[in-house]
């Protein structure tokens, strides 16, 4: 790994990523330590959202969430260009084989071993070799190199507003928000999540209606999106493209219940660290805290009917907490 001229990477702090996602990917994908693999993503994301460059493993340190260990790490990289675990783990062979095709959406790491034990050690050879994938392993790889481009926040905005004016025209009763990264502010993100709900489905329905499939074939039919990977009552997965002069994006699309709806854009919003600190909120409060409803715990320790939940606004205020802006979601309560 050379060092990189951050100026041109479009990011103070993305090569310092990069090999932080790279080593929370092995953690993953090999020594199966989500713990750290946790930690090393977490810290990526801590410093993407940085304005600055970080100078030295001590600058590193006083960040939110990045520890002795992580910032050491970096404090080596900014020295020397490279970080001997890493080095060290590129230059085994299977680990390095392993590494490269859990990069396909769709392959674990079980999956991978096995691929690596028929021979296949590349992604040149796995395009040589795809009668075992399934169609979404296939899309993966046809896109592969597309989808690990980070996304500009310019263009998520575009892609959720041409959903939302898709929606609009198809049936004004659909809703849409784009979460995750993006709407915490951050500058780039990895693929879109789209969060919908209708004024029609409600969470006592007996059966989801068919929202979600017809709004995909909608957005089909319209050219946003292009492949499906997966498509079930509540959850899609596929490919979109804002248009022939912007890359192929996964593109996530859940659909919540309209009473669930603001329980689930505070959850799917992120991050994983103020989930956590809003659920630990929650329980001193004797509530429980889920994406799907906010429920007072009774005296025998049973959680209770669903509070009414209208706004995201109003689950803070249950909870006692005053209201935080999505952009200041990137740590726990209080950070």
């Amino acid at each position: 790994m050379g060092k990189k001229k951050w100026s041109e990477t479009g990011n103070p702090n993305r090569d310092i990523s990069e090999f932080l996602n790279e080593l929370a990917d092995y953690e993953k994908n090999i020594t199966r330590n989500i713990y750290k693999s946790n930690a090393y993503r977490k810290a990526a994301v801590t410093l993407e959202k940085l304005e600055k460059r970080v100078e030295s493993a001590e600058d590193a340190k006083a960040l939110p969430g990045i520890g002795a260990k992580i910032s050491q790490k970096i404090g080596e990289f900014l020295q020397t260009g490279k970080v001997a675990k890493l080095e060290k783990i590129r230059g085994d062979e299977s680990t390095s084989a392993i590494q490269e095709l859990t990069r396909v959406s769709g392959i674990g790491p079980a999956h991978a071993k096995s691929l690596y034990d028929r021979g296949i050690h590349s992604i040149d050879d796995l395009r040589k070799n795809q009668d075992g994938l399934t169609e979404h392993q296939k899309i993966g790889l046809r896109y592969l190199e597309s989808f690990e481009k980070r996304i500009p926040r310019e263009e998520v905005g575009l892609l959720e507003a041409r959903v939302v004016d898709e929606l609009n025209q198809f049936d004004p009763d659909y809703q849409a928000v784009a979460c995750g990264s993006y709407r915490r502010g951050l500058p780039t993100s990895g693929d879109i999540d789209v969060l919908v709900c209708h004024n029609s489905y409600q969470s006592s329905a007996k059966k989801p209606p068919k929202l979600l499939a017809r709004l995909v074939e909608h957005l089909r039919k319209v050219g946003l999106v292009t492949d499906v990977m997966s498509l079930g009552e509540s959850k899609f997965a596929g490919v979109c493209r804002l248009d022939e002069s912007h890359p192929h994006r996964r593109m996530d699309i859940r659909v919540l219940p309209q009473d669930q709806f603001f329980c689930g854009l505070l959850y799917f919003t992120g991050s994983d660290l103020f989930n956590q600190s809003m659920r630990a909120h929650a329980l001193q409060q004797n509530m429980t805290l889920s994406e799907y409803a906010l429920r007072p715990i009774g005296c025998t320790g049973v959680p209770g009917e669903p509070l009414p939940v209208e706004s995201e606004r109003d689950v803070f205020d249950w909870l006692g907490l005053p209201y935080w802006e999505p952009h200041k979601r990137n740590g726990p309560l209080g950070k």
